[in-house]
């Protein structure tokens, strides 16, 4: 929960850098493209269809249980028996930490099929073709990552409970703003040099501001103290 707390400041500037970076790569791109409005339709279509019809349950259940699956492979563990159902689902691993655990809050499952199915099309056809519907495909995925996120996360998790709901949440957070720079840097004309730049800058402003804020409050607290 500490570690949770500490980071918090971290997390508001992350968020300022994202602001920036998004201004930046708006302001070399020349403004609005065609990708970028396919990519907000994409998240906005997905978002219509989760108020206008039933939530695909079992679906986003297999996408969580094959992010386990997936990053626990990463780590040299050996998944076994996959179980999915509309209440739930499981799969076993011989190991797990704290990525594996909170993988599916994090890593979009069904962007990242997307974007390979992408990369694969890209090594046979180049210039890839049909960007925007590409684009529309990542946003329409990545909103249903976000919202099901959110609506996951909203219940009693086993997995977020195993690290403490407050340091889960703020990594969870993090982890998933810091997917969405990295994919705005890959994608745009914003360097990763740039993007580095603004995380540092924001970053440690947090962290300065926090500091002079608690100092200011120290001094308040002792000149009170000495009036009594």
């Amino acid at each position: 929960m500490l570690l949770g707390v500490a980071l918090l400041p971290m997390c508001w500037g992350v968020v300022r850098a994202f602001c920036d970076s998004v201004v930046a790569a708006a302001g070399e791109s020349g403004g609005i493209t065609a990708e970028s409005i396919a990519l907000l339709g994409g998240m906005l279509a997905f978002a219509l269809c989760w108020m206008s019809v039933p939530h695909p349950v079992k679906t986003y259940v297999l996408g969580h249980e094959l992010t386990h699956a997936i990053w626990g492979l990463l780590f040299g563990a050996v998944p076994s028996r996959l179980r999915i159902s509309e209440s739930g689902g499981s799969v076993n691993l011989t190991k797990s930490n704290m990525l594996i655990t909170l993988a599916p809050y994090f890593f979009p499952f069904y962007t990242f099929v997307v974007v390979i199915a992408a990369i694969v099309t890209y090594a046979f056809v180049r210039p890839l073709p049909w960007l925007p519907l590409w684009m529309f495909m990542v946003g329409f995925t990545w909103a249903f990552h976000v919202l099901f996120t959110i609506e996951t996360l909203s219940q009693r998790q086993p997995d977020v409970k195993l690290y403490g709901r407050v340091f889960s949440w703020v990594f969870i957070f993090l982890a998933n703003v810091a997917l969405v720079l990295v994919f705005l840097a890959a994608v745009t004309s914003l360097s990763f040099a740039q993007l580095g730049g603004f995380l540092v800058h924001r970053v440690l402003d947090a962290y300065v501001g926090v500091g002079l804020a608690a100092v200011a409050a120290f001094k308040w607290v002792v000149s009170k103290c000495s009036r009594t």
